[in-house]
């Protein structure tokens, strides 16, 4: 183990996580950064470099990859200490109250954590329909690291969520033709990309159906799609399919570690504290009353942690140091 003590120690480098790494540099806190990914960035960089993203304030329209290398760009100003490619396994706390952090690479010794690990390990829902795994790679795709990749193409999006519809609205005025199933008539995506779907779109959208199989050659050439309400299948010729279902998510050896859980999500109070003592959260990962899971509102949350994460290190500092336009930066 390093003999290097940090005053916090960030678990998750995503949006929230660099973030927080920024603040409490504003704050002068020895900080380091742990993430399980080869990159910063989070799901911002792993899943959606070319998604626009609208809800981030001061952007009205963002791609997540430059969103992603801004926030990185502010994240490591002060020059914390990043470890990245290592997946944080066990949480030790020693005699002297300091906290050792054990990976699947090192040892990590720090004063307090905080956690902003989003939702954990993510995974897709895949689809156990006929063809979906034979054509994974040559058609069927889970996400879009390059738009490029539907120029003209013949798409068929399957769900009904805000990826589904994100990327409906982000792949129109590429792709030759967007069709979009969906199993009922309800929507779990912001009113207004639905109200564009339906009044301001030129998306194919196939209410109450669902997809019964792929089909093709070398690469895929059909989908046969059925209403549910009365099973009778239609054939649409496509040449990709983008399947937004959902994620299972996993927040692994967390869960082991003593924390108070709600499911996968870490309970906090109105300071961002866990109930062990020095380890805060933020983000996606915790939960609390009214809860709603944005970057705009992780970004305020971990403001919040990494401050009395401050005054936990050092009982004499102020929670609150004041506006950072007062401040010599």
């Amino acid at each position: 183990m390093s003999d290097d003590l940090f005053d916090v120690t960030i678990v998750g480098g995503g949006p929230v996580g660099l973030f927080g790494a920024f603040y409490a540099g504003m704050r002068g806190m020895k900080t380091k950064v742990i993430d399980s990914l080869p990159e910063l960035g989070g799901q911002l960089s792993a899943l959606y470099p070319e998604k626009n993203v609208f809800d981030m304030p001061g952007f009205p329209k963002i791609l997540a990859r430059d969103l992603a290398e801004e926030m990185s760009e502010q994240g490591t100003r002060f020059g914390p200490t990043v470890a990245l490619g290592e997946r944080v396994e066990t949480l030790e706390r020693l005699p002297d109250e300091s906290i050792v952090l054990t990976t699947d690479k090192a040892t990590h010794h720090t004063k307090t954590i905080v956690i902003c690990a989003g939702a954990g390990a993510f995974a897709p829902k895949r689809l156990d329909a006929p063809g979906v795994q034979d054509f994974e790679g040559r058609g069927v795709h889970y996400f879009v690291r390059n738009k490029s990749q539907f120029e003209g193409k013949r798409l068929l999006i399957v769900g009904g969520g805000d990826s589904a519809l994100d990327w409906a609205m982000n792949l129109e005025p590429l792709a030759g033709s967007v069709t979009l199933v969906h199993r009922r008539d309800g929507f779990r995506a912001h009113e207004e990309t639905v109200d564009w779907l339906f009044n301001r779109s030129k998306v194919v959208t196939k209410l109450f159906y669902e997809l019964r199989r792929v089909e093709g050659g070398e690469h895929i050439e059909s989908a046969v799609v059925f209403d549910n309400r009365t099973g009778i299948d239609e054939n649409l010729e496509i040449d990709a399919c983008l399947l937004n279902i959902g994620f299972s998510a996993n927040i692994g050896p967390i869960r082991t570690w003593g924390l108070e859980l709600q499911g996968n999500s870490i309970v906090v109070n109105s300071r961002m504290q866990t109930n062990l003592p020095g380890v805060y959260s933020a983000g996606d990962i915790c939960t609390y009353d009214g809860k709603l899971k944005l970057i705009a509102t992780g970004v305020g949350e971990v403001c919040i942690a990494v401050n009395f994460a401050k005054v936990h290190t050092d009982p004499s500092a102020k929670a609150f140091p004041g506006h950072s336009s007062n401040m010599d930066l």
